[in-house]
């Protein structure tokens, strides 16, 4: 949760958008600002678990997006998807994109490999550890330069799946995610008032099936 002592949590209300569904899997477009799934504090519960939990019962969380991230979010329908989806997760099988605006000009592609950890004093921050860090890889890719903004589009690739690895590592080279109230404050202002991070495709063979998943979502920003 947000370590402002003053933050209330008023998630955005209506229906989730879905993006995929069949009887194993079910795909939301989850919007900034809802958890993915539910808070201790009984008013941290609204999430998108919590949503879809309503409609099936059966569910199950296979990954997390940050609180403050929007876009693809994937969910098993039943215990056995839910193994096969951890599997597949496990294997490093399954394509992550994400589409984020970055503070100043970041150029061409590159690897940012730098092992990561929880700052304990300061959680859920995340923190670079040489010494004592699990391991941590994302691929980047410079699309864009906005030079009134002095802002980069780019679009990063996970290949690890650690706690706030994409706005740490973007932070660690210099680059920190616009409107990343935890790693970049200063980058808050009209144009982001919420933090410019979108998970906006998955790519993977369905688990049960073997059939090819492509799943896009339109970057809100």
């Amino acid at each position: 949760m947000p370590l402002d002592p003053n933050f209330i949590y008023s998630p955005p209300q209506g229906d989730l958008s879905v993006v995929y569904e069949d009887e194993d899997l079910l795909v939301i477009d989850k919007p900034a600002g809802l958890l993915s799934v539910m808070g201790r504090l009984p008013e941290h519960q609204d999430s998108a678990y919590l949503r879809v939990l309503a409609r099936y019962p059966l569910a199950k969380v296979t990954h997390r997006l940050d609180m403050a991230t929007s876009g693809i979010l994937l969910f098993a329908k039943h215990r056995d998807a839910e193994v096969a989806v951890s599997r597949m997760f496990q294997a490093r099988t399954v394509k992550k994109y994400y589409v984020a605006c970055v503070q100043g000009r970041l150029q061409g592609q590159g690897q940012v490999d730098v092992p990561l950890i929880t700052d304990w004093e300061n959680r859920p921050q995340q923190k670079v550890d040489f010494e004592f860090g699990k391991s941590a890889q994302t691929l980047y890719q410079a699309q864009s330069y906005h030079e009134m903004q002095d802002m980069t589009r780019v679009l990063l690739q996970p290949i690890t799946g650690r706690s706030h690895q994409l706005r740490v590592h973007m932070q660690y080279i210099g680059h920190p995610i616009m409107g990343d109230r935890i790693y970049h404050p200063e980058g808050l202002n009209s144009d982001f008032s919420r933090m410019s991070l979108h998970a906006c495709e998955l790519i993977f063979n369905h688990p049960l099936t073997g059939q090819l998943l492509d799943l896009q979502s339109q970057v809100p920003f």
